[in-house]
Parts: C-alpha cells; sequence; structure tokens
C-alpha cells in the first residue's frame, strides 16, 4: 500500500513525474544533454531570483553542503547552527581538515543576524554557512536579513543549505547577497532523490579559485568550468532520469506561478499549525516558522511510534523527533505538491486515532 509521505523527506512524486524518469537516456555528452542542462538552469534561476550559475550535483544535497565548505573556505569557516543539520555542515569541515567553528542557538531559537554579525566582526572567518529551513527543529531563518549584515564584509562566501525550504518558501538569492544556496530535489521540488543543485556566484568562483584542496567529486569549481568549457554539461556522468523530471517539474512549477505556490505552502503550514496549537504546542520559535514544516512539542505525551503505526495501516506516514527530540516532539511536513485538502486529511485521520 502507497502512503502519503508527510516526512522531512522524501515525500510523494507525482505520477506524471515518474514517467519522465521512465523516458530512454541520452548521451550526456551530446547536444541534447547540453540543451537539458540550459533549460533546467534557466528554470531554477527564475525560482532562486538569480542571474547566478546553476550547478547540478548527482547526490543528495549532503555532497554540495561537503563540495562548498571545501571548495569556498581559504582561512576559516564560521557554521551557524540551529540543529542538527547545521552541525553536520560542521562535521564536514572537520571531517575535510577545513578550519571551521561552530555557533550554536538553543533548540527551537533562530539564528539572529546580531549574532551574525558578531562572530564577523572578529575578521576570523571568510565563509558563513547557515542552514535556511532546520528540519530537526522547524526553523527558518531569517537569511535575508542575515545577507544584509555579510553585506558589510567583503571577503564572505555566504552559504545557505535551502533543502528542505527551495520549491515551497521564496528565497531571493541575489537581493539576499547569498553566492551559494544549495538544495535537494526529493523535499519542496517533489522528485525522486539522487540529485541536488545549486546557485554559484562569480564571488564564490574567483574565491574557489584560490583555494587549493578543493576535492575531485564536488569541487564546484571544476563542476562550473566544465558547464562553461562544455557547454552546459556535467564533468561526470549525471543521472539523466533526475534532469528529465527536473526539467518538467520545473515547468509545472513556473506555470503554477510562484507566489501561488509559495502561498499553498503557508497555506498548508497555518493549517497544521492551528491543529498543533488546539491540541498540542509548536515547539518552535513561532516568529521563524518554516512554511514546509510544522515539529509540534508533545504535550499529551502519546507515543508517536504509536501513532505513526496507525497512520500507516491508513496510508499516510508522519515522522517522529529527530535526536535527542524524539518522541518529545514530532514533525508534519506540508511541502510538495501536496494541497490543503491532503493535509486536512491527513489531520482528520490523527484526530480519529487520537480520539480528538
Amino acid at each position: 500500500m502507497s502512503k502519503k509521505l508527510f516526512i522531512p523527506g522524501p515525500i510523494d512524486v507525482n505520477e506524471d513525474v515518474l514517467a519522465q524518469m521512465a523516458k530512454q537516456v541520452i548521451s550526456h555528452r551530446g547536444s541534447e544533454a547540453s540543451a537539458l542542462q540550459e533549460a533546467i538552469t534557466e528554470k531554477l534561476q527564475d525560482l532562486f531570483y538569480t542571474k547566478n550559475n546553476i550547478l547540478l550535483s548527482t547526490s543528495s544535497g549532503s555532497g554540495l553542503m561537503e563540495g562548498s565548505i571545501r571548495s569556498c573556505t581559504l582561512k576559516r569557516a564560521a557554521v551557524l547552527s540551529c540543529g542538527s543539520f547545521g552541525d553536520r555542515w560542521y562535521k564536514m569541515g572537520v571531517l575535510n581538515g577545513v578550519p571551521a567553528d561552530l555557533f550554536k542557538v538553543e533548540l527551537g531559537k533562530a539564528i539572529e543576524p546580531e549574532m551574525v554579525d558578531k562572530v564577523l566582526s572578529t575578521n576570523k572567518y571568510d565563509t558563513v554557512m547557515v542552514t535556511h529551513n532546520e528540519t530537526s527543529t522547524g526553523i527558518a531563518n531569517p537569511i535575508k536579513e542575515i545577507g544584509e549584515v555579510i553585506k558589510k564584509y567583503d571577503n564572505i562566501i555566504y552559504c545557505v543549505d535551502a533543502v528542505s525550504s527551495a520549491g515551497g518558501m521564496k528565497i531571493e538569492v541575489d537581493e539576499s547577497n547569498i553566492d551559494i544556496c544549495l538544495t535537494s530535489v526529493q523535499k519542496a521540488l517533489g522528485l525522486p532523490p539522487g540529485m541536488s543543485l545549486c546557485t554559484f556566484s562569480e564571488k564564490a568562483k574567483k574565491r574557489a579559485e584560490k583555494v587549493p584542496n578543493r576535492g575531485y567529486y564536488f569541487d564546484l569549481l571544476a563542476i562550473y568550468e566544465y558547464i562553461q568549457n562544455k557547454n552546459y554539461q556535467y564533468p561526470s556522468t549525471p543521472s539523466l532520469s533526475h534532469m528529465f523530471a527536473l526539467n518538467f517539474q520545473l515547468k509545472k512549477i513556473l506555470n503554477e506561478g510562484l507566489d501561488n505556490r509559495f502561498n499553498r505552502h503557508e497555506e498548508m503550514a497555518n493549517l497544521v499549525r492551528d491543529w498543533a496549537q488546539e491540541h498540542f504546542q509548536i515547539f518552535t520559535d513561532v516568529n521563524y516558522l518554516s512554511n514546509t514544516l510544522t515539529v509540534i512539542k508533545n504535550t499529551q505525551g502519546i507515543s508517536v511510534s504509536n501513532l505513526n503505526k496507525k497512520l500507516q495501516e491508513r496510508g499516510f506516514l508522519i515522522a517522529n523527533g529527530y535526536g535527542d527530540l524524539k518522541e518529545k516532539t514530532f514533525r508534519i511536513s506540508h511541502m510538495g505538491d501536496y494541497t490543503v485538502k491532503d493535509v486536512n486529511e491527513l489531520l482528520i485521520n490523527i484526530n480519529e486515532i487520537l480520539g480528538f
């Protein structure tokens, strides 16, 4: 029995998108592949409100997270974390031998621009890593306001993890002064997992040219240069099936209208928030709530695992809390191609199971 996945990703994929992945493969070194990647690039530039280059990676978003901290840190990286995935970026730096410091806030709290300013005023750092949408706590960090702070510092490369927000929340890359904004396709973009992508600014390119040990597969400069020199081609063999589906899905997203899509995500989020406030409590600082996922404090002490077992019998799946927040919280995502009707159906089933 297939399930409606209201988890932080992967989420359900529409049948017409899945059908694109069944298309016969083409030569990844031919003109048809170049045209496909160019079409994807143009659509992603619209989605991210940017004129910057777009890089594709046949990997999860973690690959581009690792590539960004390694490719663009010459001096030292400042990793600002409000949860598990911010912590992961720091670990990547350490394990790759990149000098890095971790700055954490309390779980459920956001990274404030003032905190970023204080860190950068030490003049120790040349890259800043921020998670836009922290799925372990439901925080949406104020990346645009943080970008205003970073404008004061000429030498900073600003990297944003938008893995669980891009396609569901408005991210104005150029206006926010973001150099690298990365995401995965299996969340708000609504594709099967296996591909990630990022924006890549001229400033990031110039920095990467100075970094001696950028690695190989996730060397962002190498990917960029190959695209330039080979007319929109990927340096190694890409997942062409994902590219077919991505191009198709991006066309659907743009046809829906970006504002319409972002508003739909906000409507779904408001429905879950109202329900959570009525029956439980929202875990997250209400001033910085994500529109793609809600983290709910388990004030009634229910067994989230048992709830999920009963939900699966009805064709639904939500997520337990992450890490130390397991059973203390639970998570309901509302992203991708879901509608208010879908979310309402989920909540009705939860109410029936819990006797609300």
